[in-house]
């Protein structure tokens, strides 16, 4: 496959405030399954990421910060998606950048092929069938250092390997793994993270201004301030499902999703557990608001053919109204979105459900709602596998007008797991996964 002119970038300041379209809020919802009317679309542009070498890249943001990016090109800024205002324009971020598993002794370690990589806000613009970088904005600590993608805590996060597998690297605090993105109105960012898991406030020039953890996590030497302000029982998510969707409510508040169900009391129960969690966040106070349980739909309904609950994920929710959302739930080759209202009524913060020696936990249960648990309602809006052309492991969605929506995938820098992702030159093998951005139109309005 011929691939697109290698491209070079441009790095500036974060313009003027990004505007999301925010629809009326609507009727109750309600669970609903199956196909139904109104639920497909029609993709009318895929925008295409050119290469552009990750070393390139990122020593134009941060000089000499990646030395050899072992044939790695950009990619990984799928993992949200907001718009930056002007038609065709969006914010994205990377994740923690190019990673994968390999395997020795029976037990998989996770590598940092570039340790040198700095996750990035990038912005991006759909010029026809290309995917343009306009500005990208490294994530940086208060003194102005990276924060690089690596593990925070031993013991906690995986330990962070060479690109063999064969050397450990040393633990960051100050590392993220950066997920969702949305712009305030005063042009700062907000970002969630899968290792705290954590919400990060970003100046408008990339430096962390507060990182917001569970408490009790006791993250020590970061290069920034730490707050320990959700709720402790976050402490047990699974690891490398933390935090990924954020949304920005019209008032301002944000709504955090957490990827996978927590290991809540155990591993066990949580991988066999089909209820994730929310958050509703208020910037103005700092402080957690509110605590939502969400039910996933069984695994074959979303994906038909997998059986593996522990496949299912939320990657991406967004603002559709003052207190209604889209919620994707997703495997990395299906995904679904819902519409989801957020009521007082469904509040679980500080409840039973939010403590750990809670027996049976919220994750232990069978069927929460049967239970009393107040599980938030849904109604499937669109089902994005009856979207010809709609991209696999999508993970981030934005909303361009009332019948068109904007959908990105995750393309994991073009890597794989195995020994067999880099040759024996230490070269990456591409998966020949691109970037891409597609715009659908759906069947029927937003409401």
């Amino acid at each position: 496959m011929t691939r697109p002119a290698r491209r070079r970038i441009a790095v500036a300041a974060v313009p003027a405030l990004a505007v999301s379209l925010l629809l009326p809020a609507a009727a109750d919802a309600t669970t609903q399954s199956g196909p139904e009317r109104g639920v497909s679309g029609k993709a009318i542009r895929t925008s295409t990421l050119p290469d552009i070498p990750l070393a390139t890249f990122s020593n134009a943001l941060l000089h000499h910060s990646v030395a050899d990016d072992r044939g790695v090109d950009l990619g990984g800024i799928g993992s949200d998606l907001f718009p930056a205002g002007r038609p065709g324009e969006f914010w994205t971020v990377t994740d923690r950048g190019p990673n994968g598993q390999i395997k020795i002794d029976g037990v998989n370690r996770r590598t940092f092929p570039v340790p040198g990589f700095d996750p990035a806000i990038v912005k991006v613009k759909v010029e026809g069938s290309r995917l343009e970088v306009l500005k990208a904005l490294p994530i940086r600590t208060r003194s102005g250092a990276p924060v690089t993608g690596l593990s925070n805590q031993s013991g906690r996060d995986e330990i962070p390997y060479t690109y063999d597998a064969s050397t450990p690297l040393g633990f960051n605090p100050d590392g993220l793994d950066t997920e969702g993105i949305v712009q305030s109105h005063d042009g700062t960012f907000w970002l969630v993270d899968e290792y705290g898991p954590s919400l990060v406030h970003v100046s408008a020039t990339g430096r962390v201004l507060t990182r917001y953890v569970p408490k009790g996590l006791a993250l020590k030497g970061a290069d920034y301030p730490v707050v320990e302000g959700l709720p402790s029982v976050f402490l047990t998510r699974k690891g490398n499902r933390g935090f990924e969707g954020l949304a920005q409510l019209p008032g301002g508040d944000l709504v955090i999703a957490l990827q996978s169900p927590l290991l809540n009391p155990s591993k066990q129960v949580g991988e066999a557990s089909g209820t994730t969690r929310l958050l509703r966040f208020s910037p103005r106070r700092g402080t957690v608001t509110a605590e939502y349980a969400y039910a996933f739909d069984a695994v074959g309904t979303v994906d038909p053919g997998e059986d593996d609950p522990t496949e299912l994920k939320v990657s991406s929710v967004v603002a559709i109204g003052p207190d209604t959302l889209l919620v994707q739930e997703r495997t990395d080759r299906a995904a679904r979105l819902h519409r989801v209202v957020l009521r007082r009524e469904n509040n679980i913060l500080g409840t039973a459900w939010d403590s750990t020696a809670t027996t049976p936990s919220l994750e232990a249960l069978p069927n929460p709602a049967a239970a009393g648990v107040p599980v938030l309602s849904k109604k499937l809006v669109v089902d994005l596998n009856r979207v010809p052309g709609a991209p696999k492991k999508i993970e981030g969605v934005a909303v361009v007008d009332p019948r068109t929506i904007a959908v990105i995938n995750d393309n994991d820098f073009g890597m794989t797991d195995g020994a067999g992702a880099f040759g024996p030159d230490g070269r990456l093998v591409d998966s020949g996964v691109e970037t891409t951005l597609v715009q659908i139109r759906l069947d029927a309005r937003l409401r």
